[in-house]
């Protein structure tokens, strides 16, 4: 017989006292959760004819751990009966307790087998559930953060293709690509069904944010492809399919309680008082088609404070103002919300966002020019050549939109240099969606240290031959070619330099905010004793930033 839950329990946002479970059901149902000698249920809502619920824990006690039950009608499902993994617990944040987060981007969903390791290497997410589920429990993170890519909606995966083959057929290339709601459900439970993931997610908090593959590769890089593409028939039905999947699958767990009663979907929800279940398909499309026309409409960004660390997690693909001469990374308002939370009178401050801030430098300078001639500074003719090198080569990174770049560099200077309350010891970026990883550090001189961490991907490398040419790019050659171009745009407001190069190995990142410093480390998985279910971890590479001597007192 079939259980009533489809894919869950995840555990969404958690803090000191509250916590969120969210859940896919099979049909209408009522959904409990136990824990802590209490319980706490939610009715489903249905988007398209598939049925979900959030569940609101609340009254824990600060620093606790409780294991809990999820209950549908009245029957349990979770955890399965036999289960070889630790009960799943709910650990509410700990103030004092030293910050730990895991994070890291692209991740296909492929089969873990000896043929999608030699193509797709191991799933180092894999890896890590299945270290963490022999490990203490207190040295679990408490968070992780994924960075972009949880699905590939324009590379599906094997099996995806095949349910969509059955479906509809697969007659071209773009036929493969996602059309529909329907067929994002069936990516999503692809991508958190394998039983050591599902676990994971049901014990670990999880925080979300989108990068192109969620919804097309380099979605909203330039006007002139977001004209392109909507010549596609069915791309309205895949944006609207993709931003509204995002929002019941990613977004809804993103928010705290108080976020929640804010948004106009979930007020909706609570405010449900008929017979039966809600239908919310036509609402949240409604708004994800605005908010797709509008990037001032709705916001993806959001930010979360873990004892004297803050994470500020941006939306750096929907937030995007398009307009020739008026390129923004950023809208308007959802700079000023990030003006408003970039602040110091903390020890960390992690910004968290899918495309890196700091490219290695000749990147940089190539994508700040291309941007610039693009825009038509040397007229229509190099206008076009600049459109077509930005979308061959994927210049669509934060130094192409150099406005942007500067507003939140000087941010991020005035930060570090005190300006914005007591400097922190870090300003640190966490990105992905580059395919390879690697750390950068701003040269200036300043209070705090700021720096670019990236982990990319989780489990989709480059070819071997991508790999060369992403090396070169990174280093040999956009280094000398970056010097000579950047002669023809504003110098960037700080100098950064390169304090670990690029590797390429498939990846998840892990960040302790120890005393000696900010501790990071990347692990890979790795098949033992052929073994391809069941990857092990290893460390690739590991640093701690220790912070200036000359940081002003705290």
């Amino acid at each position: 017989m079939d259980s009533p839950l489809i894919l869950g329990p995840m555990l969404r946002y958690v803090d000191e006292t509250t916590a969120s479970v969210w859940v896919e059901t099979r049909s209408t149902a009522c959904v409990r959760v136990n824990a802590a000698g209490n319980s706490w249920e939610a009715g489903t809502f249905a988007v398209n004819g598939h049925h979900y619920a959030l569940v609101e824990v609340d009254r824990l006690d600060p620093g606790s751990s409780s294991p809990y039950t999820v209950e549908i009608d009245g029957h349990r499902v979770w955890p399965e009966e036999g289960s070889p993994f630790p009960p799943p617990t709910i650990r509410t944040l700990d103030p004092e307790r030293p910050f730990r987060l895991s994070y890291g981007s692209c991740r296909t969903s492929e089969a873990n087998d000896l043929a999608a390791h030699k193509t797709h290497g191991v799933d180092s997410l894999l890896a890590f559930a299945l270290d963490l589920a022999v490990r203490e429990e207190e040295v679990r993170p408490d968070l992780i953060a994924f960075l972009g890519d949880q699905v590939y909606a324009d590379i599906p995966s094997y099996e995806m293709r095949e349910l969509i083959r059955e479906d509809r057929g697969i007659n071209t290339k773009l036929d493969a690509e996602l059309r529909n709601y329907e067929e994002y459900t069936q990516i999503y439970r692809l991508a958190w069904s394998n039983p050591a993931i599902r676990w994971l997610l049901s014990t670990l908090p999880s925080a979300m944010i989108f990068d192109d593959h969620d919804i097309r590769d380099d979605w909203n890089s330039s006007l002139l492809w977001k004209k392109k593409v909507a010549t596609l028939p069915w791309w309205r039905d895949r944006i609207v399919s993709g931003l509204a999947s995002y929002w019941v699958y990613q977004h809804l767990g993103n928010l705290s309680p108080d976020e929640r009663a804010a948004d106009e979907v979930w007020q909706t929800i609570q405010q449900h008082q008929g017979p039966g279940e809600l239908e919310l398909g036509p609402m949240v499309e409604a708004v994800v088609e605005e908010a797709d026309r509008d990037p001032e409409r709705y916001r993806w960004s959001f930010c979360r404070d873990f004892g004297d660390t803050r994470l500020i997690v941006l939306d750096s693909r929907a937030a995007r103002v398009l307009e020739p001469g008026k390129r923004s990374m950023l809208d308007p308002k959802e700079l000023q919300w990030l003006d408003e939370r970039m602040q110091g009178d903390r020890r960390h401050l992690l910004v968290a966002t899918s495309l890196p801030f700091l490219l290695p430098r000749g990147l940089h300078h190539i994508e700040d020019w291309n941007a610039v001639l693009a825009d038509g500074r040397w007229g229509e003719r190099l206008a076009t050549l600049g459109e077509w090198i930005r979308q061959s080569i994927d210049l669509e990174h934060w130094a192409a939109f150099p406005e942007s770049f500067r507003a939140v560099a000087e941010m991020t200077t005035e930060v570090a240099e005190g300006r914005r309350g007591a400097a922190p010891e870090t300003v640190t970026f966490l990105s992905g969606d580059v395919h390879f990883s690697y750390i950068e550090e701003v040269d200036h001189p300043m209070q705090s240290r700021v720096l670019q961490a990236v982990c990319s991907p989780i489990r989709n490398p480059l070819r071997p031959a991508l790999r060369w040419v992403a090396a070169l790019l990174s280093t040999r050659v956009a280094g000398p070619l970056g010097g000579v171009l950047a002669r023809f745009v504003p110098r960037p407001p700080f100098h950064w330099s390169t304090l670990k190069s690029p590797w390429f190995d498939n990846n998840l990142a892990s960040l302790e905010v120890a005393e000696e410093g900010l501790k990071l480390r990347w692990d890979t998985g790795v098949v033992s004793e052929g073994n391809h279910g069941a990857p092990t971890l290893r460390e690739v590479t590991s640093i701690t930033i220790a912070p200036h001597s000359a940081r002003a007192p705290r």
